[in-house]
């Protein structure tokens, strides 16, 4: 199972990851913030699917067919867990290294888009101070890592639910002559 886990985590943290890296080189102030969320989703969601791929080719490779619920969602929360650690640590050494003012550009990047879309005033000033405090909590790698987790961790977690669901199987298939 570690072998199927960590190829299967690795693939789909170098996807996410990779997305996230292209991302940022194209710029989010080039992006629309709604189409960056979802082509990052979605990007989630492809290297997530992998944990089908796992789920099926252990199954059918080590378990004669069968598995049951809770080694499918175990081997899909290693991988969710891998893969997650892989994008973390993509993420704290692009933005410590490459980009540690993108705080500051993506706050001014959102009230711009805030401003443009008509929001009040007293609402660019809670932005403003939301902003502020995300800056300040940014300055801690600890927040930053754990910040980072929720964005991908609980996508891969759903993921590795329904995988389980869908792929357990309790007796192995029967071929049809």
């Amino acid at each position: 199972m570690k072998k199927t886990v960590l190829t299967y985590g690795l693939i789909s943290g170098t996807i996410v990851s990779l997305w996230m890296v292209v991302s940022l080189a194209i710029g989010f102030e080039h992006l629309d913030s709604n189409w960056g969320m979802i082509l990052g989703f979605t990007a989630m969601i492809i290297g997530f699917a992998f944990i089908f791929v796992a789920i099926k080719n252990y199954r059918e490779h080590f378990g004669d067919g069968r598995i049951s619920f809770a080694k499918a969602f175990k081997i899909g929360l290693y991988i969710s867990l891998i893969a997650s650690t892989v994008y973390v640590a993509v993420w704290m050494i692009d933005y410590y290294i490459f980009i540690p003012d993108f705080m500051e550009k993506y706050t001014a990047h959102y009230l711009e888009n805030m401003k443009t879309a008509g929001a009040t005033q007293a609402e660019i000033s809670e932005a403003t101070s939301k902003m502020a405090w995300y800056r300040e909590m940014y300055k801690n790698p600890l927040f930053v890592a754990l910040l980072t987790y929720t964005e991908i961790l609980p996508l891969g977690l759903v993921i590795s639910l329904i995988a389980a669901a869908i792929l357990q199987r309790k007796q192995p298939s029967v071929a049809v002559e």
